[in-house]
């Protein structure tokens, strides 16, 4: 593929009419960069075609699905799989929506019914903490900060100091916000909880008080909070009335919706990668290279499984979408075990698009435009 050019005088138009047109104008005015995708589901391997959550680190990624838990260690080509009938110790097959987290290596499932199931060995073996361990059976997420683990549930947030062998529950009698907690991420002693319907709650002491945020006061997108991202000081809560951004520890929150050109307003993960922001919502993948001033959303027209992005993580330029579809990625090169989707005929360059995109994403365009 050529690269598309813009001639000097229609690019300065382009400028001048992005800098004066409102927010919707400007959104509308761009054209998403055409990507490639390569798609993943059932009949390559993976355990279920809904996939709920994401983790990528060169050769190795990790899906968690509706129908079980599934490993890759060569870029996609080969899956392994997880289910409550494998009979290594995974209790329950249906991952929640953002409920896959990786810390050192160990691996996290929050799991409907089957409580928090733990692999410190990629998947080989599973142990899960549930109701018997005085935790729930239907963990949101979890968060593991030293030796703390934090899981979210419908009943408070599980904190456990001992490797999940016990748990103390924080509700509303703690100071959070409200008991069905979702979304939960920390830096430091930072740590930021969000609930269904009552906001976010912030504690500056490692969750020993905290302090109360919704979308009536702070300006959060909604009461419902189901993810968070820390990129530096920045803070950002995927929330049910689009994506709030805060660079005041969570005291503040300002919201991007479709009126910066989010595919849609429910919001369920966010990643940050080279000042690039990538958001997973119901109506496709939207991604912004210019801090959210203005998202391109790619949807099944561009090549994508299913226009419900659960979650999106990043890894090294390469781009991954938990769909309800299957798993969509824009690796750099196609392993021999996916297909891949080629959305004919490609959009063309958007003056958005013109104006910056990553070195590292640029490399993943499309045909590498070389």
């Amino acid at each position: 593929m050529s690269k598309a050019t813009l001639a000097t005088s229609g690019l300065a138009a382009a400028i001048l009419g992005l800098t004066t047109a409102t927010p919707a104008a400007r959104a509308a005015a761009i054209t998403p960069i055409p990507l490639s995708f390569t798609n993943y589901t059932t009949v390559e391997g993976l355990a279920g075609n809904t996939v709920r959550g994401i983790y990528a680190s060169g050769s190795t990624i990790y899906a968690s699905t509706s129908s079980g838990f599934s490993a890759s260690t060569n870029s996609g080509a080969n899956w392994t799989n997880s289910t409550s009938t494998t009979g290594n110790g995974l209790t329950a097959n249906n991952v929640a929506t953002g409920g896959l987290y990786v810390s050192g290596g160990t691996i996290y499932l929050a799991t409907t019914g089957g409580g928090l199931n733990i692999s410190p060995n990629g998947g080989t073996s599973w142990t899960a903490y549930n109701s018997a361990s005085g935790l729930a059976n239907t963990i949101r997420s979890s968060f593991v900060s030293g030796s703390t683990i934090f899981a979210t549930t419908s009943g408070g947030l599980g904190v456990s100091n001992n490797g999940g062998s016990t748990w103390t529950i924080k509700t509303t009698s703690d100071g959070l916000a409200g008991t069905s907690t979702f979304g939960i991420i920390g830096s430091g002693s930072h740590l930021y909880v969000g609930t269904q319907s009552n906001g976010l709650s912030y504690s500056n002491d490692g969750g020993s008080t905290w302090t109360t945020q919704d979308s009536t006061n702070n300006g959060l997108g909604s009461g419902l909070v189901r993810s968070f991202f820390i990129d530096g000081s920045t803070i950002y809560a995927a929330t049910g009335g689009g994506l709030s951004v805060s660079t005041l520890g969570g005291s503040s929150w300002s919201t991007l919706t479709t009126a910066n050109g989010l595919a849609d307003n429910t919001v369920n993960g966010v990643y940050v990668d080279g000042g690039n922001i990538f958001a997973a919502t119901n109506g496709g993948l939207s991604i912004s290279t210019d801090g959210g001033v203005n998202f391109m959303s790619y949807t099944t027209a561009e090549g994508l499984l299913n226009n419900a992005v659960q979650a999106v993580w990043v890894d090294s330029g390469n781009i991954y979408a938990a769909t309800n579809g299957g798993l969509s990625t824009t690796q750099s090169s196609t392993p021999s075990g996916g297909s891949t989707s080629v959305p004919a005929p490609l959009p063309l360059f958007g003056a958005g698009a013109a104006l910056g995109w990553s070195r590292r994403l640029r490399r993943r365009i499309s045909g590498q435009q070389r």
